[in-house]
Formats: structure tokens, sequence, C-alpha cells
């Protein structure tokens, strides 16, 4: 099944509670990493962000608030859209946060568009994750920063097998007890989705693909015993530029 068919397929329906998935596969930690991604943007101070697969616009709304910056937020799930969009308008900042339905391998903004670019837990529903790194680096101007948040895989064996045991029986449970059936179908589907996605691409090959979109300072930390990812880096400077070879 590709990408856009298994957001349309699982996820539609959930927006309403989409963050209370993230809080059940990650033990209640999803706070802790958003905080950790929202940092990172912050750091840089950015005056334009854009945030890909933004969801019920969580994320952005924290970037928001922490920076002042002027936020465009794309997602490829509509009911995703009108939940953000919903979000934005309750937190008053509609003249601060645009919402637009968009791919995130072919993102409808010119190069080196923004000053940050922030995107989670979208690596596993892309044909192609080295490309997809390539074009939400592609907007980011150099300089700029590149930020991502993710599900990961527990790297010790102990905790793995706490991790599988958890994603595989509990999970389910827990998605059909406070959602009912579409919850459950989710949550079968989110473990064994997270364990196939870093089987066919290790962490070493997402830092590659970093690194090969031009990105630099590519800081990996693992959260939660490895059950959380937070990626970021820097956009190397133009050819040419003040101070480089041309």
């Amino acid at each position: 099944m590709r990408g856009d068919d298994v957001v349309h397929s699982v996820f539609t329906g959930l927006p309403a509670r989409y963050d209370r998935l993230a809080y059940l596969l990650s033990f209640g930690q999803d706070r802790r990493w958003r905080r950790a991604v929202v940092d990172r943007v912050a750091a840089a101070s950015p005056g334009r962000v854009l945030d890909v697969a933004t969801g019920p616009a969580g994320i952005a709304l924290a970037v928001a608030e922490r920076t002042g910056a002027q936020m465009a937020c794309v997602d490829l799930s509509e009911p995703m859209l009108r939940a953000g969009a919903a979000n934005i308008r309750r937190a008053g900042r509609e003249r601060q946060m645009g919402v637009a339905l968009a791919h995130a391998d072919r993102l409808p903004f010119g190069d080196a568009t923004f000053d940050a670019v922030v995107f989670s837990y979208l690596l596993r529903y892309v044909e192609d994750p080295a490309a997809t790194v390539a074009e939400l680096a592609r907007c980011v101007r150099p300089g700029g920063t590149l930020a991502s948040l993710d599900f990961h895989v527990p790297p010790k064996a102990g905790w793995r097998a706490c991790w599988h045991l958890y994603t595989r029986a509990a999970l389910p449970v827990l998605g059909m007890i406070t959602g009912g059936p579409a919850w459950l179908r989710v949550g079968q589907f989110l473990g064994p989705s997270i364990s196939t996605h870093y089987r066919r691409h290790p962490l070493a090959e997402h830092e590659a693909a970093w690194r090969a979109a031009g990105m630099e300072q590519v800081q990996v930390r693992l959260m939660s015993l490895g059950g959380g990812l937070v990626m970021s880096g820097i956009k190397r400077p133009a050819a040419g530029a003040a101070g480089e070879p041309g």
C-alpha cells in the first residue's frame, strides 16, 4: 500500500483524538519529545517556519507561541488539516498561521523560503524517505534549521522486547478501549510499521540522507530509552557565499 493510501485508510476519522494516540504509543513521553523539537527550532529565532505533516497543528502552535514566527502548516490529510485549522482558530492565531493541503515530496514553495522546516511522524509514510528529506531541505534557507520528530525502536534488547510487547499487545487494546474499532486498527498498524521502517531504513541511512540533502551539524537524539527520535541540522551555506569558495 502506498503512503497516501495508508494515510487515508488508517487515519481518516481520527484527527480529534490523534494526540491521544501519540500519548499512548510514547508511554506519555510525546510532550517531552515535542518540547525538544520546538527547542531546536526556537534556538534559531526563525521568522518564517514550515510545519510538514502538521496533523492537528500541535507542534506548529508550540513553535508559533515560542517564536512569534509566521507559520505555514501542510498535511496530506484534509481531516487533519481541518482539525489543525480549528485548533489554530481556538488559539486565536489565524493571522500568524495558515494551513494548506500538500504532499511532503512535492511542496508548493520556492527554494530557501523558510528559516526553519519541522516535520513529525512523516517518513514512514513516503515512498522515498531520502528524496523527501531533500525536498524538505530545499525549502530551508542556507543557515536555516531542519528538525524532526518520530517514533523509534529502542536499541537495547531488553527495552526493545518490552516495546515490541507493548506495541503488539497492549496498544491495540488501549486503542479499542479509547476509540473503538478504528483505533484498534491504528494500534495494530503502528508498531509493525515502525519496526518495518527501521529495518528498511536504519538510523544511519537517515543521517546520511540529511547530509546528502545539504544539512550540517546533524544531531540525533534518542529519547525515552530509544522510543523517540529527534533530529536536527543546519542548512549548508550556498556555494559562493561570503567566506565560501566559489
